[in-house]
């Protein structure tokens, strides 16, 4: 549905203080509960979708479980990267704005891979990161040649919308 003015008002008066008291409880952090419920709202402004009427809390909590996800995914990717610098020599260690530069990179890469379907995923990693050729990763995922050339071609796209349609 269209975003009205008056809606969203409406929802933000009605619904407010609960998701934040909902996110309170989920996440044990009062800051935190408040931060992710302004992004609901925020996220309902940007995308301009209102929920129905009678769905308004079940609507504003999946929007805040999916924010909450993406933190977490980003926290996770963040650390690993940060790890990884770690045993690195001072002298390599990038600067802080490569560091945010490959962070968001890497978010990027994560959120293509998570949003291929499974095998296409498979089959991209296998020839991405393990050297398979076609044939190989057909008798791996135990599919034909041509299957995997068609998964290849889809995750190659999606790479492609990353990389020049953003």
């Amino acid at each position: 549905m269209p975003i009205e003015t008056s809606s969203i008002d409406m929802l933000y008066r009605d619904h407010h203080g609960w998701l934040q008291g909902w996110l309170r409880k989920r996440l044990g952090d009062h800051e935190r509960g408040a931060d992710v419920a302004q992004d609901t709202f925020l996220r309902l402004l940007i995308t301009r979708r209102l929920p129905a009427i009678d769905e308004g809390r079940t609507y504003l909590a999946q929007i805040a479980r999916n924010l909450v996800i993406d933190q977490w995914r980003r926290q996770r990717i963040e650390r690993a990267y940060l790890d990884s610098l770690a045993h690195l020599p001072e002298p390599q260690t990038p600067s802080l704005e490569t560091r945010a530069m490959v962070i968001e990179t890497l978010l990027q890469i994560d959120s293509m891979l998570d949003a291929m379907p499974a095998r296409v995923r498979e089959a991209f990693l296998l020839s991405r990161f393990e050297g398979l050729d076609y044939a190989q990763i057909a008798e791996r995922l135990q599919v034909s040649v041509s299957s995997v050339q068609k998964y290849m071609l889809r995750a190659i796209s999606a790479c492609y919308q990353v990389l020049y349609a953003e």
